[in-house]
């Protein structure tokens, strides 16, 4: 290892509290260091090259080395590097991107409201809807149901609405008008000869259950992902959103669309509501939405919901909620070139033609001993481990396999996630059929170490 690397790992360890990282093993191995990308590739400090299969966190759509989006970041900090929203000022960018949003919205968009971060916009969903209420006279309906398995930020309050236990446990979880109901993994809580609309059905009674017993009046919103990402890439039953959808329309509760991973163009559709059949009254959006280039995200409200904030502000005043960097002109500019290359390369159209290729390789790991199953839309996908495929027996979680499997990834030059014992892959939408078999072969290698290494240690017997 040279000094340089020894000093930027040992520099990391000093001074970084690292997100969503296991801490005790990071102070004992210390972290792997990216100093560079180039499209779907990325490389160590080491100099090592790893295809990046999560495109980052799931939203590197051009990969890493996109010199459009560059330019625009330079163009605008030329410009004007900085400015606000705040007491009615506004810059051109950001006035631009937000009239782009609103055409490509799949429900009668009004407004778009900015933050950084898909956390600070579905934080930003709830302050809305309950200052919303308030203002309609109902200060009662104000529950949130969100879903087991859901990810959907880590504020106090969007923590609240993620229902995985690495976000929940040892933080408390204030809010009490947070509910939650079943996730809709098919694969391992349909009973025995359950069709996928039967199952569908049953999650749909579950919820209406849910509001029956809460008092449909308390009730404000559903928040869902169309394509649960975190949780494990787990997309819904078939008439999943058709029967959820009802069930909202008949109480008056509100849906939100948290396409902060399936949104432009990862599922083969502009947005992921639109590939499973969900129908928003608004849309939360990000990392796909700059490329991630530039941090960005944003809120899309309808005008019903406008309107009244507008009665509210005129008798109140100001609107009482903001960001320094909400809307700001850099990345809105980054954002704006983004979704322009992505129509000047018809970009829906690529994914579309790839989309066959990746979910064909996806799954022809089912043959693997220690596969259960393979999941995906568009260009995200997981792949299951079991100790038993015939009864779909999970690995318990101190077994270790998920993490022994990653780490044989990192080794053979595959970045990626395993959220419990599914290996996530969402790479960039530039990926080639070649980088596909690249990417799956380095993934093979790892999971033939995987399947030795549990056999030797009596992890797995088959």
């Amino acid at each position: 290892m040279s000094n340089y690397a020894k000093s930027i790992i040992a520099g990391d360890m000093e001074h970084i509290l690292h997100p969503t990282s296991n801490l005790s093993e990071h102070k004992r191995n210390g972290a792997l260091v990216i100093e560079r990308g180039q499209g779907v590739h990325v490389f160590d400090v080491h100099g090592k090259e790893y295809i990046e299969g999560m495109a980052g966190l799931w939203c590197t759509s051009f990969g890493f080395s996109e010199q459009e989006l560059v330019d625009a970041a330079i163009e605008q900090m030329q410009k004007l590097p900085f400015y606000h929203g705040f007491g009615n000022k506004a810059v051109v960018p950001t006035i631009d991107l937000a009239a782009r949003l609103k055409t490509m919205m799949p429900f009668e968009a009004s407004k778009v409201f900015f933050t950084n971060s898909g956390s600070e916009a579905n934080d930003t969903q709830l302050k809305i809807i309950w200052y919303y209420n308030n203002a309609i006279g109902k200060p009662k309906k104000k529950k949130i149901i969100a879903r087991w398995g859901g990810y959907h930020g880590v504020t106090i309050a969007t923590a609240c609405l993620t229902g995985l236990p690495a976000y929940r446990g040892g933080f408390d979880q204030p809010l009490d008008n947070i509910l939650h109901i079943s996730c809709p993994h098919y694969y391992r809580d349909a009973e025995a000869g359950e069709s996928e609309e039967a199952y569908a059905d049953r999650l749909a009674e579950e919820l209406e259950q849910l509001i029956q017993r809460e008092d449909p009046d308390t009730i404000a919103a559903f928040i869902a992902e169309p394509i649960m990402a975190g949780g494990g890439v787990i997309p819904p039953p078939k008439t999943y959103f058709e029967k959820i959808d009802k069930i909202l329309k008949k109480y008056d509760i509100i849906c939100i669309a948290d396409e902060v991973v399936c949104g432009f163009g990862r599922t083969g559709n502009m947005f992921g509501c639109e590939t499973v059949g969900m129908k928003p009254d608004t849309m939360t959006i990000a990392k796909q939405l700059s490329s991630a280039y530039m941090p960005i995200a944003a809120v899309i409200i309808p005008d019903w919901m406008y309107e009244v904030l507008v009665d509210v502000s005129a008798e109140r005043g100001v609107f009482g909620h903001g960001y320094t960097y909400g809307g700001h002109p850099v990345p809105a500019a980054v954002a704006l070139r983004n979704l322009e290359l992505f129509e000047e390369r018809n970009m829906l159209s690529e994914v579309r033609k790839i989309t066959p290729y990746f979910q064909n390789r996806l799954r022809e790991f089912l043959d693997h001993p220690l596969v259960g199953d393979a999941r995906g839309a568009g260009l995200i996908g997981a792949i299951e481990l079991v100790a038993d495929k015939a009864n779909k027996t999970p690995f318990k979680p101190s077994a270790g396999v998920g993490a022994y499997c990653d780490k044989r990834c990192i080794e053979h030059g595959l970045i990626h996630r395993f959220s419990g014992n599914a290996a996530l892959f969402c790479p960039p939408l530039i990926i080639s059929a070649d980088e596909i078999d690249e990417m799956f072969r380095r993934f093979e290698l790892a999971l033939d170490d995987t399947l030795i290494w549990a056999r030797e240690s009596g992890r797995f017997s088959a």
